[in-house]
């Protein structure tokens, strides 16, 4: 089965956003734990929640992905920044704690001018602060297109921030397609080489999650501005490869392309569904 869905607000809470993924052909979906930009935590609605899992179970959903807001740096150089995103990890896990096995998804961060190994340094202090033994909740490290200081830009980088986290069974991976494109990695016309190295350098067991974006920009470009499936550099053929690969079946795939609704992510799941062979 194909796990697929896309970015929806849970404005109205996890239940409203799980019908409107039913509604566009998904059977899970990704949301930002508060604004994007930052803000405030969304209050925790056991209710809501608990409606939620019981749709998901009836209608055969897939894993949750919780997205942090841009705002979170844990490799700042300023302590307010960091002291913000290490309160912004406290309050998303303790609401994510309160579904059996979600995944919080968070860009590593940009050094800003101190360096990779100082920025990763601050990453893993933050992580080993907020991860404890019995979490279920799976933190996942979104690789990064390459601009400006940007930690995670390699596999290599990300490797470095997992192999420094103490309980580290706790850490996971999502490959976003535009990111890694930008940042060089050919997944046109050589996937499964990519495959290989992410297996080689992070392995693959690690690899829990999939943002599924065509790129505006060409290969090794360093600039992460997503397109619509099939639009973009990376092509409907490559996510054909994708999503039809061995290797990542059962991974669920989320879209972040830039749609004008919520609703306009049909037509693309309905092209996703189209192009799956499983």
């Amino acid at each position: 089965m194909l796990k697929i869905g896309c970015h929806l607000s849970i404005s109205k809470g996890f239940l409203a956003a799980a019908k409107v993924c039913s509604k566009i052909g998904g059977n899970t979906y990704q949301y930002f734990s508060r604004n994007p930009r930052g803000g405030a935590s969304r209050p925790i609605d056991l209710d809501d929640i608990n409606a939620y899992l019981d749709y998901a179970k009836i209608n055969n959903f897939a894993t949750l992905l919780c997205h942090a807001p841009y705002t979170l740096n844990a490799a700042s150089d300023k302590d307010e920044t960091r002291e913000f995103a290490l309160k912004v990890f406290q309050e998303d896990i303790a609401l994510l704690e309160n579904f059996p096995d979600a995944l919080y998804n968070f860009h590593p961060g940009s050094h800003v001018g101190q360096g990779v190994e100082i920025g990763t340094k601050k990453i893993v202090e933050i992580l080993n602060k907020v991860i404890y033994p019995e979490m279920k909740t799976t933190i996942l490290l979104e690789t990064m297109a390459g601009k400006g200081s940007e930690i995670g830009r390699t596999f290599e980088e990300l490797k470095t921030i997992i192999d420094h986290v103490e309980l580290s069974d706790h850490i996971g991976v999502c490959l976003d397609t535009c990111h890694v494109f930008d940042g060089g990695y050919d997944i046109v016309n050589d996937l499964e080489g990519v495959l290989d190295e992410f297996d080689r350098v992070i392995g693959l067991n690690r690899l829990k999650a999939i943002h599924l974006n065509d790129s505006k920009n060409i290969l090794a470009s360093h600039k992460d501005r997503h397109e619509l499936i099939g639009k973009g550099n990376i092509g409907l053929e490559t996510f054909k490869n994708i999503i039809n690969n061995p290797r990542l079946q059962g991974i669920p795939m989320f879209l972040e392309t830039p749609v004008e609704t919520e609703l306009d992510y049909k037509s693309e799941i309905d092209i996703l569904k189209s192009i799956y062979e499983f």
